[in-house]
């Protein structure tokens, strides 16, 4: 590291639709260089500018050799990812002395009890901090974005919008509040997190410092909306009266536990309902800003166009929700 801030950031998912961000945005401060951690076989597009480090995820060695020397590691992976691949990675990051570790989280409050009671995946990140503080080398920066906005909105399981059927499902009354990120926000929330002082000093304020956010969570957020703020949105977009869409209703409870029983008989496309759906639970677990707080005014993030990022998420179901 150079004095009081990190210059070498090592990414895996690097040409990923969340780390593809990051590592472009971390480009442009011009602070840092950026590595891309990919597979042998990898035939990814990575930003301009990255730098590549091939690996052998079952060869622990060549995992610790491409992260010797950097300040900081940053995961995104699929949920289709081996699950003991963030474990090789964090492993091998305290092997090779990397000193900061943004685990794979870009998720909802993952500190939030009842969501991970009710969602596995949501507590697993909780054991991922536990290993990171036992190997005892790296502090971790647990970035909470909430779900994607433009990938949530193109797909109907998700938020409950088809929009080719101009049909919207509501749960309980759409009005439930969530905070929610676009994935140009997180690129901008990560460069500017490891753009900070690694200490405070000169007077500035104590949060203005990544010593801060060490070991904790960061929470950051592009809208804080409900289905009915989406449908607004949608509405303004194309120019829709709301009787051209038909509105559906469905109780939030119910909806998580039919996907549950629906999963539980091998229905793998019911996931996103269960998972998102517990989200919009009328308990506040997904409005994280409110009871936890944003760093978002430290890190100088911009105020977006909740319209601009509804056109890319129709764009999107247009051509192809999930690429």
């Amino acid at each position: 590291m150079s004095s009081n801030y990190i210059t070498k950031i090592a990414i895996v998912g690097a040409g990923g639709r969340s780390g593809g961000p990051m590592a472009s945005e971390l480009l442009k401060t011009g602070r840092h260089t950026v590595t891309a951690i990919t597979r042998e076989d990898s035939t990814s597009t990575l930003p301009p500018g990255v730098q590549t480090a091939k690996v052998n995820y079952d060869d622990q060695a060549s995992l610790v050799t491409a992260l010797q020397g950097q300040d900081a590691l940053i995961i995104t992976m699929g949920t289709q990812a081996p699950p003991d691949t963030q474990s090789k990675l964090l492993r091998a990051a305290a092997e090779a002395g990397v000193p900061w570790v943004l685990p794979n989280e870009w998720s909802p409050d993952t500190t939030n009890a009842g969501l991970c009671r009710d969602v596995f995946i949501f507590a697993k990140a909780g054991a991922v901090r536990e290993e990171i503080r036992k190997l005892g080398v790296s502090s971790y920066l647990a970035v909470t974005t909430g779900f994607w906005y433009e990938w949530s909105l193109a797909i109907p399981d998700a938020f409950g919008f088809d929009f080719e059927g101009k049909t919207v499902t509501l749960f309980d009354e759409g009005e439930t509040r969530m905070n929610i990120s676009t994935w140009p926000q997180v690129g901008r929330a990560v460069a500017a997190l490891l753009s900070l002082p690694i200490k405070a000093g000169g007077g500035g304020k104590e949060e203005a410092c990544m010593d801060y956010y060490r070991d904790g969570q960061v929470y950051v957020s592009s809208f804080c909306v409900s289905q009915r703020d989406m449908l607004a949105s949608v509405l303004r977009v194309t120019g829709d009266k709301g009787s051209d869409w038909t509105i559906k209703k469905e109780r939030a409870v119910e909806r998580f536990e039919a996907a549950r029983e629906a999963m539980q008989k091998g229905d793998r496309m019911a996931f996103a309902r269960w998972m998102y759906t517990r989200v919009f639970y009328p308990d506040g677990s997904g409005e994280y800003g409110k009871t936890k707080g944003l760093a978002n005014e430290v890190l100088k993030l911009p105020e977006e166009s909740i319209d601009e990022a509804t056109k890319a998420a129709m764009e999107r179901a247009r051509t192809n929700p999930y690429a």
